[in-house]
């Protein structure tokens, strides 16, 4: 559903070329930053995953292991993030009339999932070293865990230059943190063997890190099964926006069958439907409204459909129960052509997300 209806025919003496007063670009501004940052990540923890494994391996510890077996994920959660944003640049077509920018947020979501499937894994080896504490060699295991945090914390810093608004951009810093954490953990574990032989520090340490990466990667999942369920970004509130608009814009006397959902992270779209005053000019108005949603929400895609009449409920708002009348598409008003403005980026009546 992408017009809008006016009350009554006028001539089209105002200027409406489907710009919203923000170029209606979908494209992110910042993926080619992004693409550098995540790739510049990628090929220092893919190396220093290498010297890890070995030097886990040749020292016996599972802190080093775990870590190393972090770095994996984290490489290839950098990986599958630069892809995403490459992805995401690609034009939008007829079929994806947004593009691919979605993509980011698969990305994201799979971030998470791995984060939790290392947990198990780290946890599982844990609980098999605790019950037959192996002999760990503390020198190489301090000497690799201290080079790995220099590595880790150079690569959180070269991801905090990038974009902390994109899941994707996130979900490959809260892996680095976790994998950052994972070295200190391994370094206080060398030192503890080191003075006091004590063997079982360090499954224990890997589990307490296990803790801090499950809080992490539980946001991760939440924030990207929020934007895949289109639900409403936390910054925004329906009820305050439906009285901005009415208390704020000249001309508006109701907004109903408000829906706000991001396409991805940064990118918040909604769909509305205003009442207007008795003299109001929808061409004054609609463009008024979109301005107020950019300032006031950091809404940069706006459809307005102005109505003329009581509007029954939207399909969508059925299950909840908001209002006491029923909805359908045809809006029970006659309107051509001529008193419709189609949106060329939007796609067909049934192939989107229906608004």
């Amino acid at each position: 559903m992408v017009r809008l209806t006016r009350p009554a025919p006028m001539p089209h003496d105002h200027n409406h070329d489907h710009t919203h007063e923000h170029g209606h670009s979908h494209a992110p501004s910042v993926s080619a930053a992004n693409e550098r940052v995540v790739l510049t990540g990628f090929a220092l923890t893919a190396s220093f995953m290498f010297v890890e494994v070995i030097g886990g391996v040749l020292s016996g510890s599972l802190a080093l292991i775990a870590d190393a077996g972090h770095m994996l994920t984290d490489a290839a959660a950098l990986l599958l993030a630069w892809v995403g944003f490459r992805i995401g640049r690609k034009a939008s077509d007829a079929r994806r009339t947004f593009g691919y920018m979605r993509f980011e947020v698969l990305a994201g979501l799979v971030n998470a999932v791995t984060l939790f499937g290392l947990v198990l894994w780290i946890v599982w080896e844990a609980i098999q070293r605790l019950r037959a504490p192996g002999e760990v060699l503390a020198g190489p295991m301090l000497a690799v865990a201290v080079v790995g945090l220099l590595v880790n914390c150079l690569v959180f810093w070269i991801l905090h230059r990038g974009d902390q608004s994109h899941v994707n951009i996130k979900g490959a810093t809260l892996h680095v943190l976790g994998d950052l954490l994972g070295s200190v953990a391994a370094i206080v574990a060398a030192l503890v063997i080191h003075f006091t032989g004590w063997m079982p520090i360090d499954p224990i340490l890997s589990v307490l890190v296990c803790l801090l990466i499950l809080r992490s990667a539980w946001s991760l999942l939440r924030n990207a099964f929020d934007i895949l369920m289109e639900a409403v970004p936390p910054d925004i509130d329906i009820a305050v926006l439906r009285g901005h608009l009415r208390d704020t814009v000249p001309g508006v006397a109701d907004v109903d069958h408000v829906h706000v959902w991001s396409i991805t992270s940064g990118k918040v779209l909604a769909t509305l439907e205003l009442t207007l005053t008795d003299d109001a000019q929808p061409a004054q108005v609609v463009p008024a409204v979109k301005r107020a949603l950019a300032e006031r929400f950091a809404i940069g895609h706006a459809t307005v459909e102005v109505v003329h009449m009581p509007q029954a409920q939207c399909a969508l708002e059925q299950s909840r129960g908001e209002h006491t009348h029923s909805h359908d598409h045809a809006h029970h008003h006659d309107h051509d052509h001529d008193d419709t403005y189609d949106h060329p980026h939007e796609a067909p009546h049934g192939s989107g997300p229906a608004r």
